[in-house]
């Protein structure tokens, strides 16, 4: 099968989106289908550089979110492209320029168009205008209009189907959850990166990997781990990541006297990624705009426990100690990393780790997603012959 991914966020761009795209690439191709990136220009990427199966379309960073990109032309030459390399299939993973690319193209070569819808906009409306000029009701209208007449669309997660179902998208939703490469997290870690960060073996370390974006909520992270101190005097915490939050979190941390136990990494490499969760103990979110929480599966294959926000999904997720605790308050939230801490052996169980793991496995997802892909092909040539 040819399959086209039409996406505005892609390598070297660091996102739980990109992460999404590269393992639903690697999942297709190992299983023998062919498969194509339409994506936007990077100041990361040299132009007289190759990249395999790669089609990049000239772009401008996007309105007050400057690491994200939008294409201004193209069209045509996607068009072009797509038709010489006789795609079956077009998969959608934005719902801005490439995603009405995308539409545009596969509308043009009459062939079936599949949409994942990532993002949660409504937690992203202050980076417009400052919230004052898009509301709620215009990202209900935006994404409606966007998945109107899709072949089919993937939610990563239930609360992303439950959204989309608020908003009145009438087309074919399925649930399935981006996969994590077991193989590359679960194997034994022989890189010591505590030496990196001047931290020994048996100092009491959590971790938290994201965007520092506010919608995040690192500032209730930072605030509880003062109590968290108050019991562990030895605990240290790891922010990995970068963003338009990381100034004030940097002041916060500096105010509350924690510079000596709050480690700012700054961005991580996808490929280095692996070693930050292993010399972890703990895996910890305050988030509560988490759509699909990649990290969350990632921290499990690599043998961490989960301390994050309740909501639906996470709780799903977590639904044994041997994996982790949601909290609802932040008191909550502290008793439940020191537990954790202070008692890490009591909470250990293989078995239900692996079957927890299994489900969200890279392989089952890429199997899952082509599943998707021929259904979507078989319903999209019935309403043709009818």
């Amino acid at each position: 099968m040819n399959i086209g991914i039409f996406t505005d966020t892609y390598y070297p761009q660091v996102s739980g989106v990109a992460t999404s795209i590269k393992t639903l690439r690697t999942q297709l191709e190992r299983q023998g289908h062919n498969v194509y990136i339409f994506t936007t220009t990077d100041p990361g990427v040299d132009k007289n550089v190759y990249e395999r199966n790669v089609f990049r379309f000239t772009s401008i960073p996007f309105v007050s979110f400057t690491d994200r990109r939008i294409a201004i032309r193209g069209v045509h030459r996607a068009l072009h492209i797509a038709q010489a390399l006789k795609l079956d299939i077009i998969h959608t993973q934005t719902e801005f320029s490439l995603g009405v690319m995308g539409k545009f193209v596969a509308k043009k070569m009459k062939i079936p168009c599949v949409h994942t819808y990532h993002t949660m906009y409504e937690d992203y409306l202050h980076y417009v205008a400052k919230g004052k000029l898009l509301k709620p009701v215009h990202v209900k209208q935006i994404s409606r209009s966007f998945l109107q007449n899709m072949s089919g669309i993937i939610a990563p997660s239930q609360r992303v189907l439950n959204t989309l179902k608020g908003y009145g998208v009438t087309e074919p939703i399925t649930v399935i959850p981006t996969g994590v490469d077991l193989v590359k997290f679960r194997k034994p870690d022989h890189t010591n990166y505590r030496k990196r960060y001047g931290l020994s073996n048996d100092t009491p370390l959590l971790l938290t990997l994201s965007r520092l974006a506010y919608e995040k909520d690192i500032d209730q992270l930072i605030d509880a781990f003062v109590k968290i101190k108050e019991k562990i005097p030895a605990a240290q915490l790891m922010i990995c990541g970068d963003g338009p939050a990381r100034e004030d979190l940097e002041n916060q941390v500096k105010q509350l006297h924690l510079t000596d136990s709050v480690i700012f990494t700054g961005e991580i490499n996808n490929d280095q990624v692996t070693h930050y969760y292993h010399m972890a103990n703990l895996f910890v979110s305050t988030s509560i705009s988490e759509s699909q929480g990649l990290t969350y599966n990632e921290a499990l294959a690599s043998g961490l426990k989960v301390v994050t926000t309740h909501s639906p999904y996470t709780d799903e997720l977590l639904d044994q100690p041997c994996l982790g605790k949601t909290f609802s308050s932040l008191d909550e939230f502290v008793d439940d990393v020191v537990e954790y801490l202070k008692h890490p052996q009591q909470y250990e169980n293989e078995e239900v780790l692996d079957e927890k793991l299994t489900a969200t496995s890279a392989e089952l997802f890429g199997k899952r997603v082509i599943d998707f892909y021929h259904h979507c092909i078989a319903e999209y040539q019935k309403q043709i012959e009818n």
